[in-house]
């Protein structure tokens, strides 16, 4: 009896015991839930009132499938006040990750972009990009800095500066990157990051304007105004009448045309312009007809000269869109960009002397008017002309890019650097590194991280210092938008971090406290 007594003890203590245990479990559970929602949440740029209709579609969703865990559904906390705080406390979570990870940096470079708000106010993203001594990684939104006053050099460096010193990042380890209003020789930001280097004795850092924006900028002196005025000016008529849009849609749609629409031409968007000219080339027979049933006669459309320019103009900046992709996404080296500016350069001194000889190989669609047999000859001064302009645009902006082409090429490929040509403190490291034939054999161009990674450090010690330096953009506009006016500089700058970060956000929800809260 005692021992059957004892036995149902036990059993009841165990029983217990698994109680508590399934109801902590539940409660960790739905504290993950609730942040993982909540990332998201923040991440898309959503309204922190999305919570509690996210949590009436999961009920619905248990109602049918699962009835039975209505319960613990009911239990997930997602009200407009929790995800705030979740918000905050994610992303003070990956700040504090990120303050870590700046101790290990042995170089990190800065990216500076400042915008304005829907309020008005001037915001100044900073990201940096660090590299530690095993070449690992770390590309974040270090701050979001609001300027409330004036946006001058010294507000911004005073900002820079603020920021450099809570994340304790030493200025002997910088380099960076900026627009040409941060640049100024004195005044600006650069002007007084350099005066800031010099006062502590250290070399001036590299500076390079981001090369994806000087790109879009060289892409800007084509204007060729007739074309794009008499474009802009058709779809617009098109499309900004709500019945006669929905007409053209239609005609459209009745002679089966390979597109259902002509798109928007945006100035701010770099790739609208290629885009909107492809589009409204291959419909122009179809535009041309929709506009004189009408009334509107466009005479630039039957004109066969514009026609050479509209074709010509289309295949150049398709071009232009080209390199635009090239030189976009994340991990990008400025070597690789660097290699695809080089290539463009020479794409369009090769196109120059083609376009002189009508040759249109490279160029379809004045290719495709040209087997047309078009009344006018094909416009070869005009076009020589405007392949000039980006040629020359793109001289001038990346002239100072082409001033450390031996130092890209020595990061790019160290086996085929000119010794004689390098910086002294390089060339015994290149002499024994390009005579080692196990290091030839592990070099891989595709990675180039993870050969430096694997140089002994010993040996080669100037060669793994050699430095890299990119940039990413902001998406602050698509969530401080003019329904979200109230949204909070801090929690802006959290949304942001997290719509970006690359840290692990699973290393604080296994440390809070599992409880569920409304």
């Amino acid at each position: 009896m005692r021992t059957d007594k004892i036995s149902k003890l036990k059993s009841g203590l165990l029983a217990q015991q698994t109680a508590f245990v399934r109801q902590t479990q539940l409660n960790q559970s739905s504290v993950r839930a609730s942040f993982r929602v909540a990332q998201l949440i923040a991440s898309y740029g959503k309204p922190f009132t999305e919570g509690e209709f996210v949590k009436k579609c999961l009920n619905v969703v248990v109602e049918e499938v699962c009835p039975d865990k209505k319960d613990v559904f009911n239990a997930l906390s997602l009200s407009a006040s929790t995800i705030t705080r979740r918000v905050e406390e994610i992303g003070g979570n990956v700040y504090a990750q990120l303050q870590q990870k700046t101790k290990e940096f042995d170089f990190f470079s800065s990216a500076l972009d400042e915008s304005t708000d829907v309020q008005d106010t001037a915001q100044l993203l900073i990201f940096i990009r660090g590299v530690s001594a095993n070449f690992e990684m770390c590309e974040e939104l270090a701050a979001l800095q609001s300027l409330k006053g004036t946006t001058t050099g010294e507000d911004i460096f005073d900002k820079v500066c603020q920021t450099m010193e809570e994340l304790d990042l030493d200025w002997a380890k910088l380099t960076t990157d900026g627009a040409p209003c941060m640049v100024g020789a004195s005044r600006g930001l650069i002007g007084r990051m350099n005066r800031e280097m010099e006062e502590r004795g250290l070399t001036a850092p590299l500076q390079v304007h981001c090369i994806i924006h000087q790109q879009a900028l060289c892409c800007k002196v084509l204007k060729w105004e007739s074309v794009m005025k008499a474009v802009v000016s058709c779809i617009n008529f098109i499309r900004a009448n709500g019945p006669k849009h929905r007409q053209f849609q239609q005609f459209l749609s009745e002679l089966e045309s390979a597109y259902g629409d002509v798109l928007y031409y945006t100035e701010v968007r770099w790739l609208s312009r290629g885009r909107v000219l492809r589009r409204f080339y291959e419909l122009l027979p179809e535009i041309n007809a929709f506009l004189h049933s009408k009334g509107k006669t466009v005479p630039e459309l039957i004109d066969p000269e514009w026609k050479w320019h509209l074709a010509f103009l289309t295949d150049v900046t398709e071009m232009l869109n080209g390199l635009n992709l090239q030189l976009q996404g994340q991990g990008k080296l400025i070597c690789d960009m660097y290699s695809h500016i080089k290539t463009f350069e020479l794409k369009l001194a090769l196109l120059l002397e083609q376009v002189k000889k009508h040759n249109f190989t490279h160029l379809p669609a004045t290719q495709n008017l040209s087997a047309e047999n078009p009344a006018v000859p094909f416009p070869a001064e005009k076009c020589v002309e405007a392949l000039e302009m980006p040629k020359a645009e793109f001289g001038v902006r990346f002239r100072q890019l082409h001033v450390h082409a031996k130092e890209i090429r020595l990061f790019q490929n160290p086996f085929v650097a000119d010794i004689d040509e390098a910086q002294p403190f390089y060339q015994f490291e290149l002499a024994e590194l390009q005579n080692c034939d196990v290091l030839k054999d592990t070099f891989k161009p595709n990675s180039l991280v993870d050969f430096y990674a694997a140089l002994p450090n010993d040996t080669y010690p100037n060669i793994k210092k050699t430095r890299n330096e990119d940039q990413t953009f902001s998406r602050m506009k698509l969530m401080k938008t003019p329904m979200r006016s109230r949204l909070t500089d801090e929690h802006l700058h959290q949304c942001l971090r997290l719509a970006v970060t690359r840290m692990d956000i699973q290393l604080l929800t296994g440390q809070m406290q599992a409880h569920s809260s409304h």
